[in-house]
């Protein structure tokens, strides 16, 4: 009977520890420290706003594809520089590793995979193991019969030097698009909207219809130096610039959207993994910006602007030209440089971003449309569409921006848009990611969250 009634107390005083505002509502208390979303290594914080997106250049002559229009954005983080050749070089390292520890696996699976959990119960499919380096130049016998198919045959290898080859560096990767309901019903003209949902069309109902997956490979199109300029000599780019550490910290190139897609979601997982471990909170994920958000950022909280540095001229006051652009009629050497350029070697705009515009102009997730300012929201416009490899070419264009090291000053605009075909590769287009930021303003939660923890 003691026994009883102390058991009875004890739920009786949890009881009244979960609920002890006598009955009022105040949401599921949790005794986790108020979550501040912390500030992505390398980002900058672009703060929500609203501009007049389309104006502040010179773009008389094609004035129908930059309408003026007054647009509200919201907050989010962005790459301080463009991707450098280091920083897309770990993506194509953990391709190519994942590769090896499958493969490695086959023949040594207590080593490179992970195929228990800690209560001992399999695991199917295994997980690669991390923890375990591949010593390359130490492999077993074994070991290095199993990835022999990663190297370059031996007829195509040059003084018989063993390299990985570049065409075997594809990533499996998977994303969500949460307009997939929406374009299904428009391309079947199903009534999927009008329709309740146990009436809707077979496929609108199952989550499926969200996920995407694919196959890209990852490496770079180092020949795009050779195509883009085919009576020029840039062999020595095509050869080094990638891998070289000399470009370490140079702008990556030579990658098409897809592949830039590809590298957020890597990231994302990358961050989110390392989260879980620790057992922190998944960050929101990394992507391509919006044309919108690109402008937005370029024009570091000014208005009218036409550069990223303010205007209207490409020098400053000592005659120094402000980007790496074709100035004049032709000078490429003019600002420093004859092609690219190592990032943040000119002064950042008002936000903190470097190389807005010049260098190498930037992939955007928008899809390009000359008509696209009439028809979207003025509330974070965008205009998205996965395009299929069977599709029109015409689906297949995205909008970029900020202008490149071989473009005249006009390009360098944060208002000139002009368009790349997704599935190609180019000697003078780069990416940066975002990230968004969930909330308001920075520093809004951590004000809240004290009121009502304490």
């Amino acid at each position: 009977m003691k026994k009883f009634l102390l058991i009875s107390l004890i739920a009786v005083f949890l009881v009244g520890c979960g609920n002890s505002n006598s009955g009022e509502l105040v949401g599921v208390r949790k005794k986790t420290k108020p979550f501040d979303q912390p500030d992505p290594y390398g980002m900058v914080f672009v703060p929500m706003g609203s501009f007049n997106m389309g104006v502040g250049g010179q773009d008389f002559a094609a004035s129908f594809l930059t309408q003026p229009k007054t647009v509200s954005v919201a907050s989010f983080y962005m790459d301080e520089t463009e991707i450098t050749n280091n920083e897309y070089r770990e993506f194509v390292n953990y391709v190519r590793d994942s590769i090896a520890r499958i493969l490695l696996g086959e023949v040594n699976p207590d080593k490179y995979l992970i195929t228990k959990d800690k209560k001992g119960n399999d695991i199917d499919p295994p997980i690669l193991n991390w923890d375990e380096k591949i010593r390359w130049n130490n492999l077993e016998d074994n070991e290095i019969e199993a990835v022999e198919s990663m190297f370059l045959p031996e007829h195509e290898r040059y003084y018989r030097r063993k390299e990985i080859d570049a065409r075997k560096l594809v990533f499996h990767y998977s994303w969500i698009d949460l307009q997939a309901a929406a374009k299904k019903e428009f391309r079947e003209g199903s009534d999927y909207h009008n329709a309740s949902f146990a009436d809707r069309p077979q496929g609108m109902t199952d989550r499926s219809v969200y996920i995407h997956s694919d196959d890209i490979n990852v490496y770079p199109d180092t020949l795009s130096w050779i195509h883009d300029y085919a009576y020029s000599y840039n062999e020595p780019l095509t050869r080094a610039y990638f891998w070289h550490p000399s470009y370490d910290h140079y702008p990556v190139v030579g990658v098409n959207w897809s592949q830039a897609r590809a590298f957020c979601i890597w990231r994302t997982n990358k961050l989110n993994d390392y989260m879980y471990k620790h057992g922190g909170l998944p960050i929101a994920e990394f992507r391509l910006p919006t044309e919108t958000e690109w402008e937005w950022a370029a024009r570091g909280g000014h208005q009218l602007n036409p550069y990223p540095w303010g205007g209207p001229y490409t020098r400053n006051e000592k005659g120094c030209l402000r980007a790496n652009f074709k100035p004049l009629r032709g000078d490429y050497t003019g600002d420093g440089g004859i092609t690219t350029i190592i990032v943040a070697h000119f002064p950042p705009n008002d936000w903190g971003l470097y190389d807005m515009s010049g260098n190498v102009a930037e992939w955007t997730s928008s899809a390009f449309d000359p008509e696209s300012f009439n028809f979207t929201w003025d509330l974070n416009p965008d205009n998205q569409y996965n395009a299929a490899p069977t599709d029109d070419p015409i689906m297949k264009r995205k909008v970029v921006r900020g202008g490149s090291w071989k473009d005249i000053a006009y390009y360098l605009q944060v208002n000139t848009r002009t368009y790349e075909y997704q599935d190609t590769a180019k000697c003078y287009i780069g990416f940066r990611c975002v990230q968004e930021y969930l909330g308001r303003q920075k520093g809004d939660n951590p004000k809240y969250m004290s009121r009502i923890y304490k």
